[in-house]
């Protein structure tokens, strides 16, 4: 699979690091990877294909070319432009690091990758480095790395600017938003999430030095907001209100986003109030669902009263709550459908759940933790490794004609730019005719007649 190497790796440009999907920010993985290669003498040149087209020379002169594939839709860019370095440079060593890359390790390396690495892997990159500088092979072992690291300050000195990357939008003003993580991994083990099967329920958190520093940098780049991008901020409560205690004090004006469980959120309702006060400007929950029938069968951890009482506690210490949802499972009934889209509307939520939430499909990728779990057996019906997931269709084939109906009224509300409350009314419309009923009046709504809820202007999550 591999040739004789291009050249040495000590060389600027001979690893070259591609991002292909962030959620919009500006790639934490490609920094916090470039810190590390930094440190140890290297000098990686960086591509962000969210913003930038893969070029051809930078490909050819790179010896070790490192794709970062976070999530689905960045394994899938990477993918593609892994074949692409590989005719144009048919020499080098391909890598995938991030969580996406040890889920489809298998297809990975047996369609080009030379090494795949997860986990707290960054050590790791370097290693690879080094040992290829050495003119020694890649080692292949797919296993999750770990160990704790030494961080460095993430490097982004070479990739785009702050300001070419998703902004906050909150009350007219537009900011420009940086990102930082205090913490990776998890404790939790949610089925249907990609980080448990790589981490198995453990968490890192990163120096408080090291963070602040980010963040200097990054103000001092133009930001005015952050987004703390932990799986969950409060896995660790005590760090993470250190650092945003300290950020507050040195950065009063600045503003902050971060992901914390329903379950955290109930545990620490003095901790938001605080979290308020410091700038929180909102925070995203994932609550799936408000079936308790399929938030059990995700191991979520939290039931349908939970989440109401979430909601209550942060829209009472003044923060905003933008909760996500997995609508579309094989265990969702069409009454669970109609619920959640009245739920969100009676609770003037439609201006905080980005409509493209509407027709998320729950994904199973080859390595994922619900496999385990005989529930999913009977709906599966094949692995489409090409595109890393297992299919699975919906015992009530209505669903399934619901997700393509929403699917399409989310995708031209998206082109039109049509208001949230328009297409939240569109899909409540399709889901009860889905269920053969007749939809009441719409219980009358605020968020077209207040301040639009804070927000950034990425509206993906997957």
């Amino acid at each position: 699979m591999q040739n004789e190497r291009a050249g040495p790796l000590r060389g600027t440009g001979a690893i070259l690091l591609l991002s292909c999907y962030e959620l919009g920010h500006q790639p934490l993985a490609l920094a916090t990877a470039a810190g590390f290669l930094a440190r140890a003498g290297f000098e990686p040149d960086a591509l962000d294909l969210a913003l930038e087209r893969l070029d051809a020379d930078r490909a050819r002169r790179a010896s070790l070319v490192a794709i970062s594939v976070p999530m689905h839709t960045a394994l899938r860019i990477g993918v593609h432009a892994a074949e692409q370095v590989r005719r144009w440079n048919p020499s080098a060593t391909v890598c995938f690091f991030g969580l996406y890359a040890l889920l489809n390790h298998d297809f990975l390396l047996e369609h080009g990758a030379d090494a795949v690495l997860g986990g707290e892997c960054e050590a790791a990159l370097v290693a690879l480095a080094e040992r290829l500088d050495r003119g020694e092979r890649p080692e292949r072992s797919p296993a999750p790395v770990l160990s704790k690291l030494d961080f460095p300050v993430p490097d982004r000195r070479r990739l785009p600017a702050l300001d070419r990357y998703a902004a906050l939008e909150w009350s007219g003003e537009r900011r420009v938003a940086g990102v930082v993580e205090a913490s990776r991994g998890c404790l939790h083990e949610c089925l249907h999430c990609p980080i448990p099967p790589v981490y198995g329920g453990r968490f890192f958190v990163v120096p408080r030095a090291v963070v602040l520093e980010d963040v200097r940098r990054q103000v001092a780049a133009g930001a005015r907001h952050v987004t703390f991008a932990d799986p969950d901020f409060l896995n660790g409560p005590g760090h993470s209100l250190a650092v945003v205690r300290a950020m507050h004090a040195e950065f009063p004006d600045l503003t902050f986003d971060f992901t914390a469980k329903v379950e955290h959120l109930l545990r620490h309702p003095a901790d938001l109030r605080e979290l308020a006060a410091a700038g929180c400007a909102f925070v995203v929950s994932a609550v799936e669902s408000l079936s308790d029938v399929v938030l059990a069968k995700l191991e979520k951890g939290h039931t349908r009263a939970d989440v109401q009482r979430a909601l209550e506690a942060v829209r009472g210490a003044g923060i905003t709550l933008r909760p996500s949802f997995l609508p579309f499972t094989p265990w969702t009934t069409l009454d669970d459908y109609v619920e959640m889209v009245d739920w969100l509307i009676a609770e003037d939520l439609t201006d905080c759940v980005e409509p493209v939430q509407l027709a998320v499909r729950l994904l199973v990728p080859p390595g994922s933790a619900l496999l385990a779990r005989p529930d999913i057996r009977p709906f599966l019906t094949d692995l489409d490794a090409g595109a890393f997931t297992w299919r699975w269709e919906h015992p009530d084939p209505r669903m399934e004609r619901l997700y393509g109906d929403v699917s399409e009224i989310v995708h031209w509300a998206n082109h039109a730019r049509e208001t949230p409350a328009r297409t939240f009314g569109k899909v409540r419309d399709a889901a009860y005719a889905a269920a053969g009923r007749r939809p009441e009046a719409a219980r009358a709504t605020h968020a077209e007649r207040r301040p639009v809820a804070p927000r950034l202007t990425e509206p993906w999550f997957c």
